[in-house]
């Protein structure tokens, strides 16, 4: 298993050579930028994405806009396949990355429908290296409950700012997949096409919810 650092270090490679990195941004430009980035992205999630007035179709296509805009998704995806992906096709490899997208819009969209008019602060923000960050916050509930601890790895060229990993709750989005996925590929024989079976009828079902 990946220890966390090591995790970081190799998630945070494979994002930033898919950005381009130029230059690295000094600490206070690195923190800040991330910082500005996760306030932005979250408004627009919690107050837009969140209404309860829009129909789910609607938030399904608006998440999905901003997923692909502000996530590193095909990086993301990649790695949680880990070894495996060098043992797929290249007709495999683009309908699991398609399902991916699919499942993590539509699987994200009704966590977001849960925290309609809630907000999220920003704890503190902390450079991991000179091109990555970590933005911790908590989005404040209501009626005195226990606020979510939320926190969000972003890389960045610089210029462009990405999400790499969302944790809540101390469970990482990306590791948890990484675990879950690489347990069905081994129940199925070490082979991807068993994955991509599991994802077509998980990203159906999901759909018609």
């Amino acid at each position: 298993m990946l220890k966390r650092r090591d995790f970081i270090a190799a998630f945070s490679g494979a994002v930033l050579l898919a950005l381009g990195v130029t230059a690295p941004a000094s600490a206070t430009d690195l923190e800040g930028g991330s910082e500005a980035f996760v306030k932005s992205l979250a408004e627009k999630a919690i107050n837009s994405l969140a209404s309860k007035d829009a129909e789910r179709a609607e938030r399904i296509q608006r998440f999905r806009e901003m997923f692909t805009e502000n996530f590193a998704v095909n990086s993301i995806g990649k790695f949680v396949l880990g070894r495996y992906w060098k043992k797929t096709s290249d007709d495999e490899r683009k309908e699991y990355l398609s399902l991916f997208e699919d499942l993590m819009v539509v699987s994200y969209v009704d966590r977001f429908a849960q925290y309609a008019g809630e907000s999220l602060k920003v704890t503190k923000t902390r450079g991991e290296n000179k091109n990555t960050a970590t933005v911790f916050s908590e989005i404040e509930r209501p009626g005195g409950a226990k606020a979510i601890r939320v926190n969000w790895r972003v890389g960045t060229n610089g210029t462009i700012y990405k999400i790499l990993d969302v944790v809540v709750e101390g469970t990482s989005m990306s590791n948890t997949l990484r675990s879950d996925f690489g347990s069905i590929i081994r129940k199925n024989g070490g082979k991807v096409a068993g994955l991509i079976v599991e994802l077509r009828i998980k990203t159906t079902a999901l759909k018609s919810e």
